[in-house]
């Protein structure tokens, strides 16, 4: 925020020109300068207090995880997870840790997480990210296919690349022993504990509202050059992020209750968990650029996205204990399309104020739809998919079973 300024040339048509009046012009404008200097050092200290703020609840996220993982392996396998979860990094490596979860070397999951998070990561990051990125919407000049790729809080850059890496990881390694029959059939290795599961969840949940309004970064910006009043600014879209967010989840939560219920005859905690979760991962991308109601139909598809990658998973005898893959990969791939049909022009041009790689002004057309955003989202697809590979494609070259582990399985990770 700007402080204003005052000279005592302004005040003489008003003091007029005397002695007296010079010295009082200057005596009022040095407590104007006071004053906008103290309104500055406030905004600041407000600015900073809200990213800190945000970065707290972020950090309450690992925790989510971890509970979340912990609930849905075996308790024998408990205390393997919950350490691994302790040396993620990032959410990216998180999100992987769950798909290969009870039947990998515990070397192999610092050697992943060091991987993913020190090199694939920021690399990702930089290109859809970064002012001078390829991919970014904020570089000047050449913006792929004329308004780069939207990623608002990272349905692609964090939630794609966790779940792709962990899509590939759980194909190396295959599935656990005693998951799939001898004909094939899957056989239900259910999660020790739902409570830590609705817990870790939550935690989530809560921890989402610094992961998408806190990547503003700033709270107090007036946005000067929309038609809107003084009293529109970063915090009202701050506000609107926060509530697309919490409608998307809300929406996939109760799309997949009801699905599940009509497809599988009950009700199931898990499932609702999962598509809340999924429906999170969908509106990051677009959470800042998109209105209330399209968060609706995003949390909507996200939730049969879910649901359809999971039965497409099981008829590929694929095992992923946390459906992790499903989840971030398929739904943070449904997210950045989203993206891409849904975010509003006007919203995209009140990001233009802050000159950061998280906020954009996208598409150059005057519509809300247009046929350039769908060619670089194929076009980021395509990279996100291949960078995430390569993480973990490394991995399973070393022959020896390595990085699985068969010989723990019946006592468990834990006291291996």
């Amino acid at each position: 925020m700007a402080g204003f300024s005052c000279s005592a040339a302004d005040l003489h048509p008003l003091l007029g020109t005397a002695a007296n009046a010079i010295a009082a012009a200057e005596y009022i404008c040095n407590g104007f300068d006071t004053v906008s200097n103290k309104l500055v050092a406030a905004t600041y200290a407000i600015d900073n207090t809200y990213l800190l703020f945000s970065a707290y609840l972020v950090f309450s996220m690992p925790l989510g995880f971890a509970m979340l993982c912990a609930g849905s392996v075996r308790a024998k396998n408990t205390m393997n997870i919950m350490l691994t979860n302790v040396l993620d990094a990032a959410t990216a490596a998180g999100i992987t840790s769950g798909s290969i979860a009870e039947r990998t070397q515990f070397v192999a999951y610092l050697i992943y997480s060091s991987f993913l998070t020190g090199l694939v990561y920021p690399i990702v990051s930089h290109w859809f990210w970064s002012t001078d990125g390829w991919a970014s919407p904020v570089r000047e000049g050449h913006l792929l296919f004329g308004s780069g790729v939207i990623d608002f809080a990272g349905s692609g850059v964090v939630h794609m690349v966790g779940g792709i890496a962990g899509l590939w990881g759980a194909l190396v390694e295959g599935p656990r022993m005693g998951r799939f029959d001898g004909d094939g059939k899957p056989v239900l290795l259910r999660g020790h504990s739902g409570t830590l599961v609705v817990l870790g969840t939550f935690l989530l949940w809560f921890g989402w509202y610094g992961f998408n309004p806190g990547s503003f970064l700033s709270i107090l910006k007036t946005y000067e050059h929309t038609n809107y009043s003084s009293y529109y600014g970063q915090w009202s879209a701050i506000g609107r992020t926060a509530v697309t967010t919490t409608i998307a989840g809300s929406s996939a939560a109760l799309t997949t209750l009801f699905g599940k219920r009509l497809l599988t005859g009950h009700w199931n905690v898990t499932d609702v968990c999962n598509g809340l979760l999924g429906g999170f991962a969908a509106i990051t991308g677009g959470c800042s650029v998109v209105d209330p109601w399209a968060a609706i139909i995003c949390g909507f598809i996200a939730a049969w996205v879910l649901i359809g990658c999971n039965k497409l998973a099981e008829m590929l005898r694929y095992d992923d204990p946390l459906e992790a893959a499903q989840l971030h990969g398929g739904c943070g791939a449904w997210g950045i399309i989203f993206t891409a049909l849904f975010a509003k022009e006007t919203w995209e041009a009140t990001r233009a104020a802050d000159g950061w790689w998280s906020t954009f002004v996208g598409c150059t057309s005057d519509t809300d739809l247009g046929g350039d955003r769908v060619g670089e989202c194929d076009h980021g697809f395509s990279v996100l998919v291949a960078e995430s590979v390569w993480a973990i494609e490394d991995l399973g070259r070393r022959g020896d079973g390595w990085p699985r582990c068969d010989k723990p399985w019946r006592i468990g990770l834990c006291i291996s």
